[in-house]
């Protein structure tokens, strides 16, 4: 399950690096040209679509490659990754994988256990 969370989280916070670069590059662009603005609209809170762009692939990113040594921590930068992506983007076809592979990798993240070993996992 960690192997999956980590395949999981790493290609989410790829596409999620795709659909950032356009978010981002959209509310600039909407900010520079008006024309732009008034023809497709204008985003809403534009601050939180810039922080989103940045931090959500960020975090599934990083929370894919510690999701095999620290699954705990990982899993939650997953699912925060998910849940900023929601927040900024919504759930739409572009936006559907990236959020549906990164809390998959959280919940499996979180759920994944060493039967081996004695102590938790955590």
């Amino acid at each position: 399950m960690r192997n999956a969370a980590l395949v999981l989280g790493i290609v989410g916070g790829l596409i999620a690096m795709v659909v950032g670069f356009f978010g981002y590059g959209y509310t600039v662009l909407t900010e520079t040209h008006a024309e732009v603005a008034q023809a497709f609209g204008v985003v809403d809170d534009a601050s939180l679509v810039r922080l989103a762009s940045f931090a959500a692939p960020l975090l599934a990113i990083a929370g894919g490659a510690m999701a095999r040594a620290r699954a705990l921590w990982g899993g939650i930068m997953l699912l925060a990754s998910a849940g900023l992506m929601y927040a900024a983007f919504g759930f739409g076809v572009f936006t559907m994988f990236p959020i549906g592979f990164c809390a998959v990798a959280g919940l499996l993240a979180i759920a994944a256990g060493r039967p081996d070993e004695e102590k938790a996992h955590f």
